[in-house]
């Protein structure tokens, strides 16, 4: 069967970028953020992980990484963990775990507990708080309190984990937080 009108490649094009870019927006916006930080997740000092090596209960549990990075899991020794991710951290152990008594470990790593975040400045409680996947930097504020009436609410200094340097970001822009992070917000001048 001919097609009467043929398309041209032009208008071909605009209906399957169109058509992908409907695909997308169709996620919502927080479900993506959640599978980026979970893709991309590495484990750092004061992560708790859950340990499941299937036949092996004196095994499982729940480990903290220590502040040198290391975890002590039963039978494999300490295990560098902190820059790797769940499943690298799999391979680790179980690679471990087969040098010992354990024949053919199957082992499963899931996130238990993600280190806190830290927020201080010109909040009503600066300090220490849990993270929780999808945090935005006004989520963080509002767990320590809100503003003091200092507080220049139109910006804020973000300081990644590991990082060494601070960024600047408009406070209503949507900036999720990661387990980590440091917030500052500053003082405004009159």
């Amino acid at each position: 069967m001919m097609l009467k009108r043929p398309f041209s490649v032009a208008g071909l094009c605009l209906f399957l970028m169109l058509a992908a870019a409907n695909a997308i927006s169709s996620v919502p916006a927080a479900a993506q953020g959640q599978q980026a930080a979970s893709g991309a997740y590495t484990l750092g000092p004061t992560d708790r992980i859950r340990l499941k090596v299937y036949g092996e209960a004196d095994i499982s549990g729940e480990y903290e990484i220590d502040s040198n990075g290391y975890a002590s899991i039963p039978l494999a020794g300490r295990i560098k963990a902190a820059g790797l991710t769940t499943g690298q951290l799999e391979r680790s152990i179980a690679a471990a775990l087969s040098k010992g008594i354990v024949r053919d470990p199957r082992v499963n790593i899931e996130i238990a507990l993600y280190r806190p975040y830290y927020i201080l400045g010109e909040v009503k409680k600066s300090g220490e708080y849990p993270y929780r996947i999808g945090m935005t930097i006004l989520d963080a504020v509002a767990s320590a309190g809100g503003f003091t009436y200092r507080a220049n609410e139109s910006k804020v200094f973000l300081r990644r984990a590991g990082g060494a340097t601070e960024e600047v970001y408009p406070l209503d822009a949507p900036v999720r937080v990661f387990p980590g992070d440091n917030i500052r917000i500053p003082e405004r001048y009159f």
